[in-house]
């Protein structure tokens, strides 16, 4: 699934093509595409023909075009990738790309006309019309844009790690009231959002931190650590295009992000390890796979020990000595 990284180079792609863009028209191919909106294609086309929009904005892993209020509350055509989405621009007349769902034409006062093609090979995907909502601490809703709204179904999706109104202290204390594995607390989207299998990974490894490490376990100095290694694991992969494995996930021109390339642990099952040369082992976790390093990423303590419950072997065997007895002098 398309992770921050992938959805924010989308993003960017889409935004001088969208903002301030006219919708001529709106084509749609397949009602599976429009699950999250829960009318039918009629209406979906009707309600944008003739709206202009005004950003590319994102949270997380979800994305939104802010239409431009005339009436009435705000909306925005909200879209999640799923598993195999895409968000196309492609000229004016261009031939049906192969699992296009939906066809949105625009006219752009800079640049013309335009086609945003949302294809997606699964269906796991979705666009919908959605009321934008007052974002409970005021601040933007998302990345691409200053308004602070955002869509109603992404309200209960927390900041990501890059957005500049993330509550550092509030992630803290969520992890420490967490006895859940760390892994597991960086792929709820309610916690932290745009982290995703590969990048959890990525970071924990970096942080030299074991997925399995109960959250509230975590030292302050260790938090920290696995916070700035998210944030750089997420810049690097930004700079780099996002992660492409095959031709699922592509930027709006149709082209692969190449950081693959620069993984360290996600996807290396076997690989000897870039930082000490122990092989990647990969374990099952929650229908998805975790990659780590057994050596640098040291599993936590078994429970007994962690809670002093285990008696030391050493206390066991000691012999007991009887008080009041002294050793006779030879």
């Amino acid at each position: 699934m398309p992770e921050l990284p992938e959805v924010e180079v989308v993003r960017a792609g889409l935004e001088p093509a969208v903002a301030g863009a006219l919708i001529a028209g709106v084509e749609v191919l397949d009602e599976r595409a429009l699950t999250r909106h829960g009318e039918p294609g009629s209406a979906f086309e009707a309600a944008l023909t003739g709206r202009r929009l005004d950003a590319a904005v994102r949270r997380g892993k979800f994305l939104w075009l802010p239409i431009a209020v005339e009436d009435g509350e705000p909306r925005a055509v909200l879209a999640h990738l799923g598993m195999s989405g895409q968000m196309l621009l492609r000229a004016p007349g261009s031939p049906t790309e192969r699992h296009e769902r939906v066809r949105i034409h625009l006219e752009h006062p800079r640049h013309g006309e335009v086609a945003l093609v949302f294809a997606d090979q699964r269906t796991f995907g979705s666009l919908a019309i959605d009321p934008l909502l007052p974002t409970p601490d005021a601040a933007p809703g998302g990345r691409g844009s200053d308004l602070p709204l955002v869509p109603a179904q992404v309200s209960h999706i927390a900041r990501d790690p890059l957005d500049r109104a993330f509550d550092e202290r509030a992630f803290r204390r969520a992890l420490a009231r967490k006895g859940s594995a760390v892994k597991r607390v960086l792929l709820d989207q309610t916690t932290v959002s745009g982290i995703g299998n590969i990048y959890a990974d990525e970071s924990l490894w970096a942080a030299r931190i074991h997925p399995e490490t109960p959250a509230r376990e975590l030292s302050g100095r260790a938090v920290g650590r696995l916070l700035a290694e998210v944030r750089a694991v997420l810049d690097r992969a930004l700079a780099e295009g996002g992660t492409s494995f095959d031709a699922q996930y592509v930027n709006v021109n149709g082209q692969a992000g190449y950081f693959a390339h620069s993984l360290n642990a996600y996807g290396r099952t076997g690989e000897p390890c870039p930082r000490c040369g122990r092989p990647i082992v990969r374990v099952s976790f929650t229908n998805r796979s975790s990659h780590f390093c057994p050596r640098c990423q040291r599993p936590p303590r078994p429970a007994a020990a962690r809670s002093g419950d285990a008696t030391p072997a050493s206390a066991s065997t000691r012999p007991r000595r009887t008080p009041g007895r002294t050793r006779a002098p030879r």
